[in-house]
């Protein structure tokens, strides 16, 4: 089925792969944001500002993505796994999202070095993403998908490591305990967004196992 795409069917990867282009862009701006943050801290808006427009126009691709579900006659894979490869994708830039709105929110001027290490992580699930978004139009590409999917899932543990060990460091050197708060929050935001892509890596994961 895959290796014979009807016109409709083609539709849906375009869309796919339009919104992780827009993934990658949004993870690209989240490390730019959070470097800012470490080093120059006035350039930070900027990235704020483009992040808010990259999700709005991934909202856009979603909801033509959904649109085209309910029209179709024809789709590449089950309809349920499609809404939920989309709405789990569009997840990844809402985490994104709420990273730069907790800026804003908590006033977060100056930001420790290890929020871009773990920044850096997220932007490489999303690329990740991007990468399996690519091959799925084709079930011959199996084997490099669940290979990226496994990329994925490391990836989410290196966060969760980052985070922990980053925490630890916060807990025994921050004297203000509103730092503390901010910090916290703000790389738990971070390391979410290692979690939506794992999601996105699963349902992945469960498209190819039935359908190649």
């Amino acid at each position: 089925m895959f290796g014979r795409l009807m016109p409709r069917e083609a539709k849906y990867f375009d869309l796919f792969n339009t919104h992780a282009e827009l993934i990658v862009r949004g993870g690209g701006q989240l490390s730019g944001l959070i470097g800012a943050l470490v080093e120059t801290p006035d350039q930070a808006a900027k990235f704020a500002d483009s992040i808010d427009d990259i999700e709005r126009q991934a909202d856009k691709v979603t909801h033509d993505t959904l649109a085209q579900l309910h029209t179709s006659f024809i789709t590449p894979f089950d309809r349920d796994e499609i809404h939920q490869l989309i709405n789990s994708m569009d997840d990844i830039l809402d985490v994104i999202q709420d990273v730069a709105e907790s800026m804003t929110l908590y006033d977060i001027q100056r930001v420790p070095a290890d929020a871009k290490a773990l920044a850096d992580v997220t932007e490489q699930c999303c690329n990740r993403v991007q990468a399996v978004v690519k091959l799925l139009h084709s079930m011959e590409n199996a084997p490099a998908i669940l290979k990226l999917c496994h990329e994925i899932n490391e990836l989410e543990s290196d966060a969760d490591r980052m985070l922990r060990a980053a925490m630890s460091k916060v807990f025994r050197e921050e004297p203000d305990v509103r730092q503390v708060i901010k910090l916290k929050e703000m790389y738990e935001l971070l390391e979410s967004v290692t979690d939506r892509c794992k999601d996105v890596a699963g349902t992945v994961e469960a498209i190819v196992l039935e359908n190649s």
